[in-house]
């Protein structure tokens, strides 16, 4: 993958992670009963802050001190 590629994917996850935490938001707010469902979405959206945070540091180029 290059690097535009890379930038596009971590765009993608970007949204669906602001879009997970809305989500979630929402069912919190409304005292939603499936407490299941709340704990799947927090788990998906910290394993997608992870693949963001892998991706981040694999655009930052390497700097040989």
């Amino acid at each position: 993958m290059d690097s535009t590629e890379l930038q596009t994917w971590l765009d993608e996850l970007r949204v669906e992670h602001r879009d997970l935490d809305v989500v979630i938001k929402n069912l919190i707010e409304s005292r939603h009963h499936d407490t299941m469902r709340i704990q799947r979405l927090k788990r998906r959206k910290l394993k997608l802050r992870d693949m963001i945070d892998k991706l981040e540091s694999g655009l930052i180029p390497d700097l040989d001190a």
